[in-house]
């Protein structure tokens, strides 16, 4: 009987917002065509898969393709490379979109803020290929304003893109430069919701703008910053592979080669279609156990989480 008035129940929950299951639908229907659909696909990772007979036709071979994968001799490379750029943006990239929302929400004038809004905003909207470019022609050995500059210095000019250990470096803060006036987008929405009546009250108690930030601002923008951090850590093993292919030479990839660029190389070039697809899921395995252990950890020491 409770079973039937449940279902009652949301029955009518449907009929009474209807149009909003109808808004919504279309993302549903995205996800379900283009996310989970494909899925059915992922067993080839523990198949030989062969063209001609299809996926249900490759013969089944279980995790030959992981253990191929770890006895490989670029594996701790890749796993060294891919882990210390994630750790890197994450150490580095996280925080400070959330230092440039507190400057910005800080300022004052009108014209100045939007300015230095405008002005940060500009490089999310640069291609990976132009931002590439751009490092290439700064950091040139020679003709480059960085080494153009080293030797007015007195300094020696520096092979900054074929040097492996500058390249996460030159990799991590391109990428901070280009994404956090827009990634700080979401911090100056949250803190334009923190409630003015406790920077009155706080004002009254004597606070300084440095004490206000710091115990006012911050609190409030705090759930913002666990749930970010949470999408962020769960998305570690996810270094992009367009950036890092474009920046890849054979003098760098020593500290360059990341598990997105050696399945590139076994999956398309070397047409190991099995392979590639299980070293994909295995990178999509240690996100999802990631996301699922930070989320776990930030719902128990706060009560801010994904769900």
């Amino acid at each position: 009987m409770s079973g039937s008035r449940a279902k009652k129940s949301r029955f009518r929950s449907f009929r009474r917002n209807w149009d909003l299951y109808l808004l919504f639908s279309p993302v549903i229907i995205y996800f379900v065509v283009f996310h989970y659909v494909p899925m059915y696909g992922v067993q080839i990772a523990f198949k030989d898969f062969i063209a001609n007979k299809g996926i249900t036709g490759s013969p089944w071979v279980g995790f030959k393709h992981f253990e191929r994968f770890f006895d490989s001799f670029y594996f701790w490379r890749i796993m060294k490379n891919t882990l210390g750029i994630g750790l890197y943006e994450l150490i580095v990239g996280f925080p400070i979109p959330i230092l440039l929302a507190l400057m910005i929400h800080e300022v004052r004038s009108g014209k100045y803020r939007r300015f230095v809004q405008t002005v940060t905003y500009m490089p999310h909207f640069l291609s990976t290929v132009v931002m590439v470019g751009m490092i290439m022609m700064f950091l040139s050995p020679v003709s480059g304003l960085v080494n153009l500059a080293i030797n007015a210095l007195g300094g020696e000019a520096i092979s900054f893109m074929t040097e492996p250990g500058w390249f996460k470096s030159i990799f991590v803060w391109s990428g901070i430069w280009q994404t956090m006036g827009w990634s700080s987008i979401i911090y100056l929405a949250a803190l334009a919701g923190v409630d003015p009546q406790l920077h009155d009250a706080a004002k009254v108690d004597g606070a300084t703008r440095l004490q206000r930030i710091w115990h006012v601002n911050i609190p409030g923008i705090a759930p913002t910053m666990v749930v970010l951090l949470i999408l962020n850590v769960g998305s570690i093993m996810g270094v992009g592979f367009e950036k890092v292919f474009l920046m890849q030479n054979a003098l760098n990839m020593e500290a360059s080669d990341v598990i997105a660029t050696n399945v590139y190389r076994s999956g398309i070039l070397g047409a190991q279609y099995s392979y590639s697809a299980a070293v994909g899921l295995f990178n999509s395995v240690i996100n999802f156990i990631l996301l699922l252990t930070v989320n776990r950890i930030a719902r128990k020491v706060s009560s801010s989480s994904l769900w």
